[in-house]
């Protein structure tokens, strides 16, 4: 497909939307994204969205870029984010995606008190939402893993420790959970990501809370 992106050591061919907002180089593998205002993935479980609308519709707008196929076995995917942050939830993402009912963000996001952050996000049907830890500077590493029928998130300030976000999993069903980056900014008028040191291990991480 003429839409698709190649992203080196990623295990398939990617599938932007939008198209024109994604960028990849080819050369160092750096991934950059441009979100555009009032853009997100979430559907909050009052109803109530980020505006204080108390009949918000699910926003599924923020810019994707996903696997066109399903990892076949364990994995770990990680990349270093850095996002220009400029307004509140304003996020560079790594994305779990099944369908727009059930999804997994690993968000580094720019939190209301103005500080970036490890946020975690997890839809199966509506969406619960979790802070983890503040962020000194403007990147971080994130990493999604998947052990049997398990995802765990992880986070690191350095690219060597992770620290464990959280363990979770959908229903016992992988085959159809692709991986891949977003791009959100919804409260603002729009923000630049860059995922670089990419990296995809068909490999089943060992132990979940030694810091590997």
């Amino acid at each position: 497909m003429a839409d698709q992106l190649t992203v080196p050591g990623m295990p398939s061919a990617l599938v932007p939307s939008p198209a024109g907002l994604w960028r990849v180089d080819e050369t160092t593998g750096t991934v950059t994204v441009s979100a555009q205002p009032r853009t997100d993935i979430f559907i909050d479980p009052s109803g109530v969205g980020v505006d204080g609308d108390e009949n918000a519709a699910p926003v599924l707008n923020a810019a994707t870029l996903l696997g066109d196929l399903p990892p076949e076995a364990d994995f770990q995917f990680s990349a270093r984010v850095s996002v220009a942050f400029a307004a509140t939830f304003d996020a560079g993402v790594l994305l779990l995606w099944r369908d727009e009912r059930c999804w997994g963000k690993l968000c580094f996001e720019f939190s209301p008190e103005g500080e970036p952050m490890i946020v975690s996000v997890i839809c199966r049907g509506v969406a619960d939402d979790a802070n983890a830890f503040v962020v000194a500077d403007r990147s971080v590493w994130l990493r999604v893993s998947r052990i049997g029928r398990v995802y765990a998130y992880h986070a690191s300030v350095d690219g060597r420790t992770w620290q464990l976000i959280r363990v979770f999993s959908f229903d016992g069903e992988t085959t159809r959970d692709r991986i891949g980056f977003a791009g959100q900014s919804p409260t603002g008028d729009g923000c630049n990501v860059t995922f670089d040191e990419i990296s995809f291990r068909p490999e089943r991480l060992a132990d979940l809370r030694d810091g590997s």
